[in-house]
């Protein structure tokens, strides 16, 4: 019994590899057989219909690889229709998000929601929202959520829109076009998306250490009355 179940969870995890391996999606099953209509089939589930869990980065990296083969898809069909797609499957999100964010607003505060979150969500998308939509989508699991957050908070669709657009032009079509010119380096190809975390790290890190610096500051902040307390009442006994 216990050999079938090493066995089964084995099989169980070679399946989970296979479904998130995009070269053996694109070539191996039947998807093969419509290697465009996959891959947008994919990007706009992964994008628009809050299924995390599929190859994002490397499912557009591949696709540009296998477009530079004879027998491949054309790069100039592909790239703008990923475009297209990506763009379109963050829109479906954002809009999800708006529907669902009137809801939240009239929750009632509970211990794990807290109407300030919604709140501070909007003020964080309203400052510093366009380079994290940006940002995002180059992160998995972040690119999925973070349209509906963007709907939820309620940010202006306007100054949304417009660089969801971008985002979309140099997510989808850019690490497309990568795929295309670096896909026969070995390197690229088995850490692309390591190589776009680290990218978007970069990125972030200022803002991450504005972040720490206030969450220290806050911290202290409690302090210097105590401390002041504590020498008044020192005088005080002095005198």
């Amino acid at each position: 019994m216990t050999l079938l179940a090493v066995s089964d969870a084995v099989t169980s995890n070679l399946a989970l590899t296979q479904l998130l391996d995009p070269l053996y999606l694109l070539e191996q099953t039947w998807l093969s057989k419509a290697v465009i209509p996959a891959i947008l089939a994919i990007v706009f589930i992964e994008t628009g219909l809050l299924f995390p869990l599929l190859p994002g980065d490397s499912l557009l990296f591949t696709g540009g690889m296998l477009a530079a083969r004879e027998t491949g898809p054309e790069i100039w069909v592909l790239v703008p229709l990923v475009i297209i797609t990506a763009f379109a499957g963050d829109q479906c999100a954002y809009w999800i998000g708006r529907k669902i964010g009137p809801a939240i607003f009239k929750k009632e505060d509970s211990r794990f929601f807290k109407k300030h979150y919604v709140t501070e969500t909007h003020e964080f998308f309203e400052k510093h929202g366009p380079k994290t939509i940006i940002l995002a989508r180059f992160v998995p699991i972040v690119r999925t959520f973070m349209p509906v957050l963007a709907g939820v908070s309620q940010m202006s669709y306007r100054k949304y829109v417009a660089f969801d657009i971008v985002g979309a032009v140099l997510w989808g079509g850019g690490v497309t076009i990568i795929g295309y010119f670096l896909g026969n380096v070995p390197f690229i190809r088995d850490h692309v998306e390591a190589i776009f975390l680290l990218i978007v790290f970069v990125s972030i890190l200022p803002a991450i250490i504005t972040v720490g610096k206030k969450v220290l500051e806050r911290r202290n902040a409690p302090a210097a009355p105590a401390q002041s307390g504590e020498l008044a009442a020192s005088t005080n006994e002095t005198h």
